[in-house]
């Protein structure tokens, strides 16, 4: 018996979180690789652009959607292993904000860099008239949905 669901075509939200997976999986991977085998992927998918400097901990919660009690433990993990600092709010003396080390923004540059290359992989899939297409439409889609 055919099931309805199998005869349609995937929407675009599960065909871009297939596709998010795939990117989150190779920076976590090149993260590894270059050498930052403490970390788990939950660590490393706390980084989205911008970047994680400077902002609090109820910021980054919600910018990447899970708890801030998740948030705070690991960022906990990563100012034990000498990635951040968590200092008080220059703007509100009762708040804290992340204050990347040293280490940390050498990481982030790792994470950064890793996204680079997976960007590229996928232009090669796409080819590069489609990926400027895609680029541009992505772009425009985060302006108007953020």
């Amino acid at each position: 018996m055919n099931h309805p669901d199998r005869e349609r075509s995937p929407y675009v939200g599960a065909m871009m979180r297939v596709v998010w997976q795939w990117v989150r999986d190779q920076l976590y991977a090149g993260v590894v690789a270059a050498g930052y085998d403490d970390l788990n992927a939950a660590h490393v998918a706390l980084w989205r652009h911008p970047g994680i400097d400077g902002l609090r901990p109820s910021q980054l919660a919600d910018h990447v959607g899970i708890t801030k009690q998740s948030v705070n433990d690991l960022l906990g993990h990563l100012e034990r292993r000498g990635y951040l600092e968590r200092v008080t709010d220059p703007a509100d003396g009762r708040a804290r904000v992340i204050r990347l080390t040293s280490k940390g923004r050498r990481l982030e540059e790792t994470i950064y860099a890793e996204a680079g290359v997976a960007q590229l992989q996928i232009a090669e899939i796409v080819g590069p008239r489609r990926f400027a297409q895609l680029h541009s439409t992505l772009e425009l889609l985060t302006e108007q949905l953020s």
